[in-house]
Order: C-alpha cells, then structure tokens, then sequence
C-alpha cells in the first residue's frame, strides 16, 4: 500500500500494500502513480493470494510502531450539517450525518481518524492497516468493493477515491440512498493539505481540517530541516522498487511511480525518473538498474519481505551490481503507509530519511 495499468499493489496496503484499486470505468481514472500501482496491486493480490496484504517535530520520527497509530486531534469541533459538497466523479453529496462512516481506502481512513471520527467508523478497506482501525470489519479488498457489505453496515457517509470501484459497487451504494463522496487521490506532497480539507469539509468540520493541515505540514517542514549537507554536494540516487516476490511482481519506479515526491523532500533524486522513465512503473531489467544506477533503494517493508530480504533481493537481476546493491543500502517503509500522502506522512518522510543517512549525518 499504490507497471502500467497494462502490467500492473498501498499494495499499499493490503495487510498489505499502498491504497490501490481499479479506477471506476466510466469516471476519469487515476493517473500515474495510482494508476501504476493499482494494477500492480490488483494482479500482485490476485497471484498471490495475499489478503487484503502542531509545530512541533514529529515523535518518534523512524519509529515503525509509531507509524503503525495515527495521531487524532486534541479536540476536534463537533460537526455542522448538513453540507453539500463536490465529488471528483462531477456529482453533488449532501451529508446529513456522520454517525456511520466507512472509507473506502485506507488514506481515507487514516484522515478520518486523525479528524477524530474513529468511533463512527464502522468498517474498513484491507489497506487500513495502523492499529486503531485493525478490528472493523474489512468491506474492501484492494478496493474491490462489496456493496452488499458496505450497505448492510446502514452507513451515512461513504468516502471513496478514484480508483475506488468496481463501477457497479459504486453505483449499488448510491442508488440504496447513501451519500457517497469520490475524493481525488493524492500523488504528492503537495496533495496532503487539499484531500485532508477535502475529507474535512464533507464531515462538517473544515476548521479541524484547517488545524490538521497545518498540523501536517508544520511537522514535514521540520523533518525537512533535518536533512543532513550532502558530501561534496552530491545527492544519493534512490530507486523506488515496487516488489511481489510470490507473484513474481519485479518493478522500477519511474516519474510517475508516486515516491518522486517523497524522495525529493528527503534530499534525494529518484534514480527511475532521471533515467528517463518518465510513466509510473516498468519491469525490472539489468539495463534499467544501470541506467539508474542507485545509491540506495527503497522498498514497501512487505515487498521486501516477499523477495527473502537482502539475500533474495540481490539475487533480482541487475541489483547486485548497481551500487546499492553493492552497498545493500535500502529503505523500507510500511506498505500501508508509504504512499498515503496524508497526516503521518511526516513519520514517513522521518523514516527516509533516518535510513537513507544512517551512515553517519552525510551521504557518503
């Protein structure tokens, strides 16, 4: 938990991948990153059977038990509904009440729950993986939906993405009545302060939305501050990597991979796309390994896991002689969290960088 759609999991999420799914048919469909990993995720779960798979400085910045709970506000205000609001797929949602929410991504979720609307959320997608959320009932599994679940949990409030679907699903939910807001995917870090407002704005409570935001924001800055000079100004060379090693998924990230944003932030540049991948993901190969020539790689910790760890990983080819490989320099983030682009993205932004510099406060 996020190739092509041809080829192409988080994903990432499902207990195990970044946020993926399919993009609804008939409505515009997520591009790059998302698109990329949605298909990657879907064939990747569908293979190997895995289940759904202030100011302040960020706490225990490189902690994965911290990363693995998210951090509601203090006191959020209590909501002001009804309110009518825009979907992504061009229709108008009016929410009336907020009593029973059920996201249908874990982003999603992660935001709500930051709100402080956790016990109103009554069920979750496999790709909600932190630990407030781990006991709800799963309705969505790499966003395959099922609407009979969805609706027999009476909810008031449906929040979906873009690559939400399938179309039909969608469609059942909102023809039983229930309001369901489609909310645009977010690519970058860019993206994090627009889908948190959005997801604020449609519970009834856009002032609590404005705090997190800032919240959010704040705390990336500061992590950002953290980054330690370069040796001789010279930046590390990171590769994204997205790996399925029992359903033999082996990809390279290029430019529109979603890390791009990430690695840039941690004061790194992303080998894949300046090699001259400029879509999401592509097979592995030893010419593009080469080409990219990585100082470090960055991997979903699931991902690496399926592959045997650094002794199966070196032996994808190509690896072992780039000089990541050589150095067996990697850095693994959470499937459920990496790409989120939400409220803990500050932790995870703290997690690449703590690992990308380990070595001593300079790249070396």
């Amino acid at each position: 938990m996020h190739i092509s759609q041809a080829f192409a999991t988080r994903s990432p999420q499902g207990s195990e991948g970044p946020d993926t799914g399919r993009a609804f048919p008939r409505r515009p469909a997520r591009g790059g990153a998302a698109a990329a990993l949605t298909a990657a995720v879907a064939l990747a779960l569908v293979l190997s059977g895995c289940g759904g798979g202030g100011g302040s400085a960020p706490k225990s910045a490189g902690s994965k038990a911290d990363v693995d709970r998210v951090e509601p506000l203090a006191a959020p205000p209590a909501p002001k509904l009804p309110v009518t609001v825009g979907s992504a797929d061009g229709t108008k949602v009016t929410i009336a009440s907020t009593d029973r929410i059920v996201p249908l991504t874990g982003s999603l979720s992660e935001i709500v729950f930051t709100l402080g609307f956790g016990k109103q959320v009554v069920a979750r997608d496999i790709t909600a993986t932190f630990e407030q959320a781990e006991k709800l009932p799963v309705v969505t599994r790499a966003h395959d939906v099922s609407a009979e679940s969805v609706l027999s949990l009476k909810p008031t409030i449906v929040l979906a993405d873009t690559t939400t679907g399938p179309a039909e699903a969608i469609d059942q939910i909102r023809d039983a009545g229930i309001p369901l807001l489609v909310v645009e995917p977010a690519k970058e870090l860019a993206d994090v302060g627009r889908r948190i407002g959005t997801v604020a704005e449609a519970l009834g409570v856009p002032s609590a939305g404005t705090e997190l935001k800032e919240r959010t924001e704040s705390r990336i800055a500061a992590v950002s501050k953290s980054i330690p000079d370069h040796a001789g100004g010279k930046k590390p060379r990171v590769a994204f990597l997205y790996l399925r090693g029992s359903a033999s998924v082996y990809l390279l990230g290029g430019a529109e991979s979603g890390a791009g944003s990430l690695l840039e932030a941690a004061g790194a540049v992303d080998a894949g796309k300046e090699s001259g991948l400029d879509k999401d993901f592509t097979a592995i190969t030893s010419e593009a390994l080469a080409k990219a020539a990585p100082d470090a790689i960055l991997l979903m910790t699931k991902g690496f896991e399926s592959v045997g760890g650094m002794d199966g990983l070196v032996k994808i080819p190509g690896i072992a002689e780039t000089p990541a490989g050589m150095d067996r320099r990697i850095v693994t983030v959470d499937d459920g969290v990496l790409l989120n682009y939400g409220p803990r993205t500050d932790r995870v932004l703290a997690e690449i960088v703590e690992q990308l510099y380990a070595k001593g406060g300079t790249d070396q």
